[in-house]
């Protein structure tokens, strides 16, 4: 008798395919995680592949130093609970050895200065492969990269240079100083994601979920109010009712107001949504028509 699999069992079949295949063919992979729902989705799939061993690699945060509290601590408990290793690339601490200068201004973000963190750490690391959450539907750039997106010994990438992913079939090839980032849910989509949370039962950070928050509002998003984020002249704080579409840099990641306190109140709002979540919550996306493809091609995620 044949079984037929669901979409979403389909979906992870594939990422867990794609997983172990980095792992038999990379001598020092690691898993980009930052507490957010994608990289919570990826974190999960490995820890199937591989169960009941442990993960075989470590997990790399690129910390920007203006997180969410909450999704720090998500972290940290994630990596004790799975007895993980942890490497924290710290934008901070390479603001302080004068690595790079810090943002500075109003709308100031840290962003951008994620990407020579995280090719200093993967060079320190030796790291040859890294697992993101990145999805084809997030974003045009991220629409158009592979599953095995080829980076060269600058960490950049090549739009135009990739190589072909005929019948699942990936090209791990690559000389001593290149390395490859590997999208194992490139499939998915937003909707898709919150199902298999919903399905598999799996914790995310309470920012998801609908919640009052102090917040105010910047060039038509809203924005909390953190120690590093403050409004300026003629913008007011309001308490409202708000979750987070995405994570990422409190300084530049936007709230929507929504009444979703529930796994299923999100799956019903996602589903009736026409705008992607970094769409309408990313203020760093927003500098151009093309701003996620040239930080892309610098080496960002």
């Amino acid at each position: 008798m044949t079984t037929r699999l669901s979409h979403v069992s389909n979906l992870e079949a594939e990422a867990i395919f794609i997983i172990r295949e980095v792992a038999a063919e990379f001598e020092r992979p690691a898993l980009l995680f930052s507490g957010g729902k994608d990289s919570i989705i990826v974190l999960h799939l490995a820890l199937k592949a591989f169960a009941p061993a442990p993960l075989p690699f470590p997990i790399m945060h690129v910390d920007t130093g203006h997180n969410f509290g909450e999704v720090i601590e998500f972290r940290d408990r994630v990596v004790a609970e799975n007895n993980l290793r942890l490497v924290v690339a710290s934008v901070q601490e390479a603001i302080d050895e004068g690595k790079i200068q810090d943002a500075t201004g109003p709308r100031a973000s840290r962003n951008r200065l994620q990407t020579s963190v995280l090719l200093d750490a993967i060079e320190k690391n030796r790291f040859d492969a890294l697992f993101g959450g990145a999805r084809r539907d997030e974003e045009k750039a991220r629409a158009k990269e592979r599953v095995y997106s080829f980076r060269d010994e600058f960490g950049q990438w090549d739009p135009k240079g990739q190589r072909p992913e005929l019948w699942n079939l990936y090209n791990g090839r690559y000389n001593a100083g290149e390395h490859m980032r590997v999208f194992p849910i490139s499939n998915w989509t937003e909707l898709d994601v919150w199902h298999y949370i919903r399905d598999a039962e799996i914790e995310v950070p309470h920012v998801y979920m609908s919640h009052d928050r102090d917040v105010f509002l910047r060039d038509g998003m809203w924005l909390g109010v953190t120690e590093f984020l403050k409004p300026m002249e003629g913008e007011t704080v309001e308490t409202r009712k708000v979750r987070f579409r995405t994570i990422g840099d409190a300084t530049c990641t936007g709230a929507v107001e929504s009444p979703a306190d529930s796994i299923d109140k999100i799956i019903e709002e996602v589903a009736a949504t026409r705008i992607t979540e970094r769409g309408a919550t990313r203020a760093d996306d927003r500098t151009s028509e093309a701003a996620m493809e040239d930080r892309k091609k610098e080496g960002y995620f």
